[in-house]
């Protein structure tokens, strides 16, 4: 059953008008993709409507260009998109790149040993080159992993050494790499991340079993705030939506914020308004009742 819950955290919605809101800054898996990682017909529609009514809809997502490429097509939204949980900002579909953020090559390497040491998969986003204008994702031990990451995303790992791939003249850091385990494990990677490198990396856990790390000066709310200045629209009024703990960062930039039923607590908590969950449409019904 669709319910929106109001809950005041950091300013009373009260006076919230949905006429003054000029952005949507919108999450994918989880928050508006179905468990299959689809994005239904109603939910296109109601998004749709909100283009067609002068709203921009920003995706933010962990994702990558190829694999959140299908879902801004299906929408027509155009303009600077975040991808790679704010690694790279680029204008749609021109590709500009308006931003991108590396991880230091010690980072990655470290990462690959404690994946050895740990026997966890990992892989890694490349940045793009000559023969892969859009980067290419590597890892070195193929398994369920990597089959259930392409039917999630639709994009298929290199195999290949990743400490070789490292090594390669002129590669000045990676975008980002990703630990994909049971999350019973990521709390020891984050110990050893964070007692290695401190403050210098992000650490968020994007999926339920996908773990990312990035450089520190990366997350969802820095890309928003980059693809907001690159337009001068600072000082829109921007309501949020997501579910996991890589959008706190997202929340904390936008004017109002709104998460499904199926959204991690801390984001629940974190979160203006709630709705129904991803799997029954919830987005769209939120959208059919404030905006449509």
């Amino acid at each position: 059953m669709f319910y929106t819950i109001f809950m005041h955290n950091s300013h009373s919605l009260q006076g919230m008008d949905p006429a003054q809101i000029k952005v949507f800054a919108l999450d994918l898996d989880g928050t508006c993709l179905g468990r299959d990682a689809s994005l239904s017909d109603r939910t296109i529609r109601a998004l749709k409507t909100c283009l067609h009514r002068g709203i921009q809809v920003i995706l933010c997502t962990g994702r990558s260009i190829d694999a959140a490429e299908p879902y801004r097509l299906a929408l027509g939204a155009q303009g600077p998109m975040v991808y790679f949980n704010g690694a790279q900002v680029v204008d749609m579909p021109s590709e500009k790149r308006v931003q991108a953020t590396l991880l230091s090559l010690e980072v990655v390497a470290y990462c690959v040993d404690l994946s050895r040491s740990m026997g966890l998969y990992y892989q890694v986003y490349f940045p793009g080159t000559l023969e892969h204008p859009r980067g290419f994702l590597m890892t070195e031990h193929p398994g369920p992993e990597t089959g259930m990451y392409r039917t999630h995303t639709g994009i298929q790992a290199m195999t290949g050494d990743l400490k070789q791939a490292l090594a390669q003249p002129g590669l000045k850091g990676c975008v980002k790499g990703m630990f994909i385990s049971e999350p019973l494990f990521h709390e020891e990677i984050r110990a050893h991340l964070e007692a290695r490198f401190g403050r210098t990396i992000y650490i968020a856990r994007t999926w339920r079993t996908f773990l990312e790390i990035m450089d520190a000066g990366v997350s969802k709310g820095t890309g928003l705030r980059c693809a907001l200045a690159y337009q001068g629209l600072q000082d829109a009024q921007v309501m949020a939506f997501g579910d996991e703990e890589n959008d706190l960062p997202l929340f904390a930039q936008a004017t109002y914020t709104a998460a499904p039923a199926n959204a991690k607590e801390s984001v629940l908590r974190a979160a203006d308004m709630h709705f129904g969950p991803n799997t029954e449409d919830g987005l769209a019904v939120f959208l059919e009742q404030w905006f449509g």
